[in-house]
């Protein structure tokens, strides 16, 4: 009996002590886990943690190295894009916008269709030319379209430069998926074809102190470039940007003007800029040539594509100003 106890003891002491070591294998793993989590990607490196929020972006200074210089070269191209890409002759290509004039403070603004995190989205497929698209294809887009102007060769250093300030604003972001705050913010479309009386309204009272009476903008002071964009008229985007949608600018205006709009406090209702989109693009601007093989795939053409083809009966006037319902 004695003997059964004396084993029965050594047992349990057996049981605590392999208990034990279990545990502590099991805390030490859950600190391992837990610091390699905070800890820097390696020594020296300057990236943080993933990022999953455009406004979570901390900008950090260029280093001096030429990957910083060329990306920091890239950042100028986009802030003061009116004084550069001119022709042999000394004629400008495009017009005397900036690409920050609609991707804002450098295209590091939230719902303003930045450009953080696109590096790790692209090469991504794009309806409007119905195939896979490199970044410096859809970079392209943006000349031919939003600057009025013609493609940069995709090997130029300037293009090299733009992707390259592109990577160094996405470095802290995932691969292979978007993060909040790219693209533009969610909206109710009203269901009624929009008011362009009261759009005009809403641009007198908001819209007509920064951007001109006549949509015509405001220069920088001894400076080709613009404070702020005409919206309409010959220096503007043509009629095959993004921006001639009415929709996608709605959603730019929602969560960006007037000046000091933010997506998480905009100044304009749904309705207001609804409308207001309808009025700005209600007017003449640059037309855009061969915006008719836009779109191969007519299936994958938005509602709100102003210029045909469609595939569908509803009139181009409905597809430009709604109602959208269909």
């Amino acid at each position: 009996m004695e003997e059964d106890i004396k084993k029965i003891r050594r047992s349990s002491n057996t049981i605590i002590i392999v208990t034990s070591i279990l545990l502590c294998f099991i805390v030490l793993s859950a600190y391992m886990t837990n610091a390699l989590a905070h800890k820097s990607p390696d020594k020296g490196s300057e990236h943080s943690e993933i990022i999953n929020h455009v406004d979570q972006l901390k900008l950090t200074p260029y280093a001096d190295n030429a990957e910083d210089k060329m990306a920091s070269y890239g950042e100028k191209l986009i802030r003061e894009t009116y004084n550069y890409f001119y022709e042999k002759d000394g004629s400008k290509i495009g017009n005397h916008l900036a690409c920050t004039n609609c991707h804002l403070n450098g295209g590091t603004k939230s719902f303003a269709a930045p450009y953080v995190g696109l590096t790790g989205v692209f090469p991504i497929y794009i309806g409007r030319e119905d195939k896979v698209e490199s970044l410096e294809e859809r970079i392209n887009g943006c000349f031919e379209r939003s600057m009025n102007g013609k493609a940069i060769d995709v090997n130029s250093t300037e293009m090299r430069a733009i992707v390259t300030y592109i990577k160094h604003i996405s470095k802290d972001t995932p691969i292979g998926k978007r993060i909040t705050g790219q693209g533009f913010v969610k909206v109710t479309i009203p269901e009624r074809a929009a008011d362009q009386k009261n759009g005009a309204t809403v641009f007198q009272q908001h819209c007509q102190s920064c951007h001109g009476t006549n949509g015509e903008g405001q220069k920088l002071a001894g400076n080709k470039g613009y404070q702020y964009p005409p919206l309409w008229g010959n220096d503007s985007y043509n009629d095959g940007a993004g921006m001639a949608r009415m929709l996608t600018a709605m959603k730019f205006i929602k969560a960006n003007m007037p000046l000091g709009a933010t997506h998480e406090s905009p100044i304009l209702t749904d309705e207001q800029a609804f409308d207001v989109a309808a009025y700005i693009n209600s007017f003449s601007r640059p037309i855009k040539a061969n915006k008719e093989n836009d779109y191969p795939n007519l299936a994958k053409k938005p509602k709100d594509s102003p210029y045909p083809p469609y595939n569908d009966e509803i009139s181009a006037i409905q597809h430009k100003f709604g109602p959208f319902n269909f």
